[in-house]
């Protein structure tokens, strides 16, 4: 690894690190790394993969793969995968771990070139081993010698679509549902990437092809979009448990594509992980009788029962809920939400070292839309909005820990804690705490 981009990515980690404890939900990080190898068939670039593990689960069920994208920002980004508080909510309440993979890249190549992404989201060229042998390690540093064995839950962005779509081919058996955002293996059939044969069994893993229209290629070349329409085709003739998913927003940036994905795994975790508390790893099959579909690039689903369109060529989702959500998101880029947020909970006040009141707080995540920021009332009144300033970016709706482009929160990684430097001195104030949900919809107030 080149001195920059060791430096970055190392600061990039003691900074959410630093800020975990106070950031996010119960639970608690475990983390391993790999320098690269030079061994033929081993991963010739560095990688960092950080788990999140929920409070007082004595038996995992899962873990939730949050795979970034290619290039050093996608790399550095995919640092905080795991401390993203709406996709640990997901992991929390089936009992499943949250690892969020980075790959040490040296430059912005998607090839084979010394540093380059193809390195890693190419299984065969030592991810699948390193992964593999990451599982077993986080087992042993965090107790839970179970994780070697359980069912995956995978999700990718650009080359972490690829390397999903692959690691579902090799692995079938272990894959619960995939969500492919912006990537598929089919992007790079015109370039030397030597992809395995499908299996039967990967047909039968549920999966969301989902692309931004802005990524449509007009000069006849393969991208993103092209790549996640190829495997929709494809799969669907085969019979295969898929959807695509245009979003009519964006481009390769993933937008508001969370508020799909995680409704969708939350529908296929219930019908395929082990019952709780089973040493049995094996995934049950889906229940098909529940399936909607809907046309190709139509935004109308129905009970498939009812479809009387061709079956094989129509756009597969597992229940009536995604089918709802899936209509809303390919209509709007986004999927709303009627209902408020949790109120917050263990309001704390202490002095902050001669600067104010210092307020911290927990708070559950609104499992539809996540948490878009609090305001902190004193004495009744409202003090103050967060996030206080500006949003850097426009990649989806706002969340108190800043979205990127690539569906990770920025680093640094928000608190729940604010410093009142207001305050009048020597006079006692009572403050209370609300959630806002992305949506805008407010929890009742909770005090100290």
């Amino acid at each position: 690894m080149s001195m920059p981009t060791a430096l970055f990515l190392a600061a990039t980690m003691a900074t959410l690190l630093a800020a975990a404890p106070a950031a996010q939900g119960a639970g608690r990080y475990v983390e391993v790394e790999y320098p690269p190898s030079s061994a033929a068939g081993e991963l010739q670039v560095g990688v960092t993969y950080t788990l999140w593990i929920p409070e007082g689960v004595p038996h995992l069920r899962c873990i939730v793969v949050h795979q970034h994208g290619a290039g050093r920002n996608a790399a550095s980004h995919g640092a905080t995968a795991a401390y993203d508080l709406h996709w640990q909510a997901l992991a929390k309440k089936w009992d499943c771990a949250l690892l969020g993979p980075t790959y040490h890249v040296l430059n912005d190549a998607i090839d084979t070139t010394p540093g380059g992404a193809q390195l890693w989201f190419d299984p065969g060229m030592g991810s699948d081993k390193a992964f593999l042998r990451a599982l077993g390690d986080l087992a042993s540093r965090a107790d839970h010698a179970e994780l070697s064995a359980v069912p995956w839950v995978l999700w990718g962005h650009s080359g972490g679509g690829i390397w999903s779509d692959v690691m579902a081919d090799l692995h079938p058996d272990r894959v619960v549902a995939m969500f492919l955002r912006s990537g598929a293996a089919a992007m790079f059939r015109n370039r030397v990437f030597p992809q395995p044969q499908v299996p039967a069994a990967a047909y039968t893993i549920p999966t969301i092809a989902n692309a931004g229209v802005k990524e449509r290629k007009t000069d006849g070349s393969v991208g993103p979009w092209e790549g996640s329409k190829t495997i929709f085709e494809e799969y669907r003739a085969k019979g295969g448990l898929i959807s695509f998913a245009p979003d009519p927003r964006t481009g390769h940036e993933c937008g508001d594509s969370r508020y799909l994905a995680i409704p969708f795994f939350d529908a296929v975790m219930a019908m395929r992980l082990p019952a709780k508390g089973s040493r049995d790893q094996t995934l049950r099959p889906v229940d098909t009788s529940k399936a909607w579909l809907a046309p190709l690039m139509g935004d109308t689903a129905q009970p498939a029962a009812a479809y009387k369109g061709k079956p094989n060529e129509a756009v597969w989702l597992p229940n009536e809920a995604v089918a709802k959500a899936w209509m809303e998101y390919v209509k709007t880029g986004t999927v709303g939400d009627t209902t408020p947020p949790p109120a917050p909970s263990h309001v704390r006040i202490s002095p902050s070292a001669g600067e104010g009141t210092e307020i911290a707080w927990d708070a559950a995540v609104d499992f539809e839309s996540g948490i878009g920021g609090f305001v902190i009332l004193r004495d009744g009144q409202e003090l103050v909005k967060l996030p206080e300033k500006p949003s850097a970016n426009t990649y989806g709706r706002r969340l108190f820990q800043e979205m990127s482009y690539h569906d990770t929160p920025e680093p640094p990684v928000a608190e729940m804690r604010y410093v009142d430097r207001t305050a009048s001195a020597g006079q006692k104030h009572r403050y209370a705490v609300i959630t806002i949900n992305s949506t805008g919809l407010r929890s009742k107030a909770a005090t100290q």
